[in-house]
């Protein structure tokens, strides 16, 4: 169990840290400038959110964080897809990153139903 969380904290950090070198390579225009604000506070959210949820008190307070690790997970599909939308940046170029973050969005939401269930 432990090993599977420090795989998770990990990975969590390498899709933060995707997601702030992405952001430093868009445009420098306003509204890829205001996506790439989003982004960055949401993807960098999972991983700080997760980390937070590996020292819950309870278990009512895991499945609360893990509540926030989604939303801010999902949240970062969200602006990668409107990236790919919008034209901004080529869909080849992100799909290992969206992968990434819709398995990490199903993960956290099993991980989560396992928690409320017990």
């Amino acid at each position: 169990m432990l090993d599977k969380h420090l795989d998770l904290r990990d990975r969590t950090k390498r899709f933060a840290l995707r997601v702030l070198k992405l952001c430093g390579s868009l445009p420098k225009t306003e509204a890829a400038r205001t996506i790439s604000r989003q982004l960055l506070r949401s993807g960098t959210s999972v991983a700080a959110n997760y980390r937070a949820a590996g020292r819950a008190r309870s278990r009512a307070e895991f499945v609360a964080k893990m509540g926030v690790v989604v939303e801010e997970a999902d949240e970062s599909v969200f602006w990668l897809e409107l990236l790919v939308e919008s034209g901004m940046i080529a869909k080849a170029r992100l799909h290992d990153l969206v992968a990434e973050a819709n398995e990490l969005v199903s993960i956290f939401v099993a991980s989560q139903k396992t928690a409320k269930g017990r």
